[in-house]
């Protein structure tokens, strides 16, 4: 999209917050003074609202919140917005506190802040909501060129063309083969990139030649500081690492691991802890104490056996564990080797609902708060489906390094139910390995909303 419709945007975006801090500063002064006019100017006046509305604009831009809207994850986007309310409420903690001409009421600040910081996060949730169907038309992508045409240059574009979000565009390469000098996606020599940079309004250059080309990279590196272009060198580690890599200095000595994992600190993990421990509390407490007997009694109505089924799953580091559930299931004796399939004839009536709106799953909060998994996380397999996908995909015991989740990323984008389409279990993997590498407490706050969004409205895989 063009620059002037992203101003736009991100125009609108700036007043529709604006409009909410002053709706938000309204409404708090109509339940701190039971009045709906500000005429006698009780507890605010006219500059008090303009230095509000110029402290939040400043907050804003400081945490760039609304810079790439379109480019951002979700994530980002939540964690720049919280940022924004804590500075801003920092700020005015110090305008109340230590500005004398700044006398306005605490109470309400404290209504306005309790009606503003729902309404703001809503917003951004909404947005983030709209976007998703849209959101690479609605990018403005950064013009780059690769120096490099060979299987890393070509790795390169490729991952940038299929990962839109990311905001970049390749023009072309630069490469002195000259066996590829004649295909269309070459523009020229090495030697011509800066010059053509700099007349083509490219925004930044990657350099992917080999290793054995030092001095065409450290001579491009040099002239690309001195005319101010970004530029990047993409190291090729293929031969090492297939997946992401974590490079670490040790001195001067690059040192590279095969993939960062947020949860190897303690302090990630303590964290993980308490979430998964505080919401399965709240579950336990406010929806099993009433719907373990309910669905007890319908169980048993329905068919002979136990209320709970239990079966041996792989845990972390493979370690074996009984995974509860609600029976959905006749007494079989396949339960514990065969995946459930549409219109199995083994699942009761009772039991195509659970599955369908995965209240079967609702026991495995008992599992967690007895510390054998985590509200989110990989999905636990049976021993045998392990053993069997451990022999035939690779880094499929990668997933094992986590606790395994009632839901995890993998689910929310679809990989779920019986895995039968060739490819459905790799992508699996790979949504795990990739919630592995990129975990943060926002990202469980985000799969769990996203899970819950989907229990309510179904989704086609559930069976």
């Amino acid at each position: 999209m063009i620059e002037s419709n992203s101003t736009y945007f991100k125009t609108i975006s700036i007043l529709i917050d604006l409009l909410l801090v002053n709706l938000s500063g309204y409404i708090g002064y109509v339940i701190a003074y039971d009045t709906y006019g500000i005429s006698d100017g009780r507890g605010i006046n006219f500059l008090h609202i303009l230095l509000i509305n110029f402290v939040w604009f400043n907050v804003t831009q400081i945490t760039k919140i609304y810079q790439d809207m379109f480019v951002k994850d979700a994530i980002p986007t939540i964690k720049q917005s919280l940022w924004s309310l804590l500075i801003l409420g920092i700020i005015i903690f110090i305008l109340v506190f230590y500005l004398r001409d700044f006398n306005v009421s605490i109470k309400l600040i404290i209504y306005a802040a309790i009606i503003f910081a729902p309404l703001f996060l809503t917003g951004k949730i909404v947005f983030l909501l709209l976007r998703r169907s849209s959101r690479a038309k609605l990018i403005n992508y950064k013009k780059v060129v690769i120096v490099g045409a060979g299987p890393l240059g070509m790795d390169l574009k490729n991952h940038l063309e299929k990962n839109t979000h990311l905001g970049y565009k390749v023009v072309g390469f630069f490469d002195d083969d000259p066996e590829k000098q004649t295909l269309s996606h070459i523009i020229g020599n090495v030697s011509e990139c800066i010059e053509y940079v700099k007349n083509s309004n490219v925004n930044e250059i990657y350099c992917a030649l080999p290793d054995r080309a030092l001095s065409k990279i450290d001579t491009l590196m040099r002239q690309a500081d001195k005319a101010l272009i970004r530029f990047k060198l993409v190291p090729d580690v293929k031969d090492y690492f297939k997946k992401n890599v974590m490079v670490q200095l040790y001195g001067h000595l690059p040192v590279l691991s095969p993939r960062t994992e947020p949860l190897e600190i303690l302090s990630n993990q303590i964290i993980k802890r308490l979430f998964d421990i505080t919401f399965s509390l709240c579950i336990v407490i406010f929806v099993m104490s009433w719907l373990v007997p309910l669905l007890a009694i319908l169980i048993k109505l329905e068919s002979k056996g136990p209320v709970f089924f239990k079966q041996l799953r792989s845990g972390k580091d493979n370690q074996p564990f009984y995974c509860l559930k609600f029976r959905s299931m006749r007494l079989n004796s396949e339960a514990d080797s065969k995946q459930a399939s549409p219109n199995d004839a083994r699942v009761t009536r009772l039991g195509a609902f659970m599955r369908k709106k995965s209240i079967d799953e609702m026991p495995q909060f008992f599992n967690v708060l007895m510390g054998e998994m985590s509200v989110v996380g990989p999905r636990p397999h049976m021993l045998q489906h392990t053993a069997d996908y451990s022999a035939l995909i690779d880094q499929f015991m990668v997933r094992h390094f986590l606790l395994p989740g009632i839901t995890g990323w993998a689910q929310v984008n679809g990989f779920r139910g019986e895995t039968r389409e060739d490819g459905s279990m790799e992508e699996r993997v790979k949504s795990d390995i990739w919630y592995l590498e990129n975990w943060s407490l926002l990202l469980d706050f985000k799969i769990t909303f996203l899970t819950i969004w989907q229990v309510i409205f179904g989704h086609k895989n559930a069976n």
